[in-house]
């Protein structure tokens, strides 16, 4: 089905120069802390939870092997089939997740593609949701394994929360100083945090070898029936086991998808397969282990070191998330989801290091939030998994859209592909619907509260954007218009930021009204977000004349990439515009925008969108322009 894919080819190329660099194996080995983190410590609870939730009237052996044989096939179809197998061929230029997709679907979906841009909304609001419970419910969880340690004193269980919460606090600032020193480390760590979780695994399978009955299905189909509804509530926790399987096609730019693919099949999915083996037959044979099945099969010669690895591998984990949320913060930014945001780099050399600010802060509140809120991990797994399931098929809609529109397949084809796992995810989220009450309301708050927030900011820079439009001469007929009547003329060049290169910036129209000057050269510069993560330097800048007095310049950056207008302006030279950069003057329209009941949006909203202009980064220093070279000039707009 790949071999369809319109951009397959150079998606392949551009994942690939860096597997011939580094090594395919040290690829592999590198995904293994910041794709596999994640469902890499699902064995601390999944098995917990999904056992805790069991009818008592359910023979213990069925429970046993029904939960197994559901986490042991939902690993296949869920992360083996559907992601590994499909959805990593629908990569774009490489890259994947929710809104690398979301702008590949757009580029060939037909007509208006309105419901795919609110489908990335959606997607990345939900990725938030699970930014915040995952590093709060892996980290609690590994830190709870103290309390069964041999040695601890029984006083030990009041310092889980706070030995929680200052692991997290410590984790949200060092981010400020980059993770790339350490992140080397992550592979390794996690590589043999599997091989221990393997190991574990096949040390307790001896205790019943009858557990190798849990891999047939039907196991699972008779667990579910015999407990009811209440069976239908269990998927939920058997879904976390599961959690992070969507990293695997987020990170895909980073690692590429055939490193991915071999890191699943040949190290994770095996240990974790017979972790979960090994808790089934522990409970098996001491039935009383079901209570905490992961730190049960433990031996106490080595618990210590075992969970110290558990805490480092839940560290990584979490790691790998708040790294996520900042990737995803800069492609919201970039495609228009969000106002401009603080995005700082914290590697010269590594283009994945970045850091913002307010995302951080605002993840690390919302940890400490639901940590102290919720206290236990397993009251943590009732809202854990909405956002997840959520994101999942978000995921799975875009697909049908790749297949049917991109891949060019027939709507049965495309309905049949994505209906199957549609209809998994459906499954899925509605057993987590039902934990509402119990905490799974919080990411789908969340989540459409930061939905809100992306539709106002979209919304309200459209009506912008029109407004000024509709207020604007056309560039060409004022070009007309000074030839005839030529100003003061200034020395040097101007460069006018704008939106829409075929309109008069605003700066330059109160430039003339004001200061009555036209200079040398004016260059009308645009900034243009294409629907692929990364464009190349030889395609970055292009130049139309207008007139003597005129260029357009529009600069092209990828929504994975950070703008920085002096260093391709740099590129002009190369097409036959010089000028000294130092000897520039950049004009910047600052608008000041004021409510108005005939906006096209509600009054509330209006303030909201307001607000969020008000707050959003600067553009001198959004853009890497030389301050001293900024002239600001205000206006008022009513929205």
């Amino acid at each position: 089905m790949a071999e369809t894919a319109v951009d397959a080819p150079k998606a392949s190329e551009d994942v690939s120069h860096s597997a011939h660099k580094e090594g395919f194996w040290a690829l592999a080995l590198g995904s293994m802390g910041v794709v596999f983190g994640d469902i890499g410590t699902s064995p601390l609870y999944a098995m917990r939870e999904a056992l805790r939730h069991t009818r008592a009237s359910v023979a213990p052996e069925l429970a046993v092997l029904g939960v197994v044989s559901l986490v042991t096939w939902a690993l296949i179809l869920i992360v083996t089939v559907k992601y590994v197998v499909f959805l990593m061929r629908a990569d774009n230029k490489g890259e994947g997740g929710t809104l690398a997709l979301m702008a590949l679907a757009q580029r060939f979906v037909p007509r208006r593609s309105g419901w795919v841009f609110m489908l990335g909304m959606i997607g990345a609001a939900l990725f938030y949701g699970d930014g915040i419970i995952t590093p709060a419910m892996s980290v609690l969880s590994a830190v709870e394994g103290v309390r069964d340690a041999p040695g601890a004193p029984h006083e030990v269980a009041r310092m889980v929360v706070p030995a929680a919460a200052a692991i997290l606090v410590a984790l949200f600032l060092v981010q400020a100083r980059g993770t790339a020193n350490v992140a080397r480390f992550f592979g390794p760590v996690c590589a043999v945090w599997f091989l221990v979780l393997a190991g574990l695994g096949v040390y307790h399978i001896a205790d019943d070898l009858s557990i190798f009955r849990a891999l047939s299905p039907h196991y699972g189909v008779i667990f579910l029936i015999d407990n009811g509804f209440l069976g239908f509530v269990i998927l939920g926790s058997v879904f976390l086991a599961v959690t992070g399987a969507e990293a695997l096609y987020a990170d895909m730019g980073h690692f590429g998808r055939d490193p991915i693919r071999a890191a699943w099949l040949v190290l994770v999915l095996p240990s974790l397969l017979l972790n979960y083996l090994g808790q089934g037959a522990l409970v098996l044979h001491h039935p009383g282990a079901h209570v905490d099945p992961f730190y049960r099969m433990i031996p106490q010669a080595i618990y210590w070191p075992v969970l110290l690895l558990a805490n480092a591998a839940t560290i990584i984990a979490s790691q790998a998330v708040i790294t996520g949320a900042f990737s995803m913060t800069q492609q919201a930014v970039s495609l228009g989801l969000f106002p401009r945001i603080d995005i700082r780099r914290t590697s010269e050399t590594q283009a994945g290091q970045i850091y913002v600010p307010q995302v951080n802060t605002f993840l690390m509140v919302g940890v400490l939030v639901l940590l102290f809120v919720f206290q236990k991990s397993e009251n943590l797994a009732a809202a854990y998994g909405i956002a997840v399931t959520g994101a999942m098929f978000v995921d799975t809609l875009l697909f049908f859209v790749i297949v049917r529109w991109m891949w060019k397949r027939p709507f049965w084809v495309a309905m049949t592909a994505a209906g199957g796992f549609g209809l998994l995810d459906v499954t899925f989220i509605s057993s987590n619907l039902l934990k509402i009450p119990q905490g799974a309301w919080l990411p789908l708050v969340l989540g459409s509260a930061l939905v809100l927030v992306m539709w106002t900011w979209t919304r309200g820079a459209q009506i912008l954007t029109d407004k000024t439009r509709r207020d604007s001469v056309p560039l060409s007929e004022l070009a007309e218009i000074l030839k005839a009547r030529a100003p003061h003329r200034a020395p040097g060049t101007a460069v006018f930021l704008t939106s829409d290169p075929d309109t008069a910036p605003v700066a330059l129209m109160h430039n003339l009204k004001h200061n009555r000057v036209l200079h040398e050269k004016n260059i009308i510069l645009t900034v243009h977000t294409a629907e692929t993560p990364r464009v190349r330097d030889e395609d970055r800048v292009r130049i139309e004349p207008v007139n003597e007095d005129f260029k357009k310049v529009v600069i092209g950056y990828g929504f994975m990439e950070s703008p920085n207008i002096p260093k391709a302006l740099g590129l002009c030279r190369k097409q036959g515009l010089k000028f000294d950069i130092m000897a520039t003057s950049f004009f910047l329209g600052r608008r000041s925008v004021v409510p108005s009941a005939q906006s096209g949006m509600p009054l509330w909203q209006d303030k909201l969108f307001i607000f969020l202009m008000k707050n959003a980064a600067n553009p001198t220093d959004f853009y890497k322009i030389p301050p001293g070279r900024v002239v600001e000039m205000g206006t008022q707009v009513s929205v």
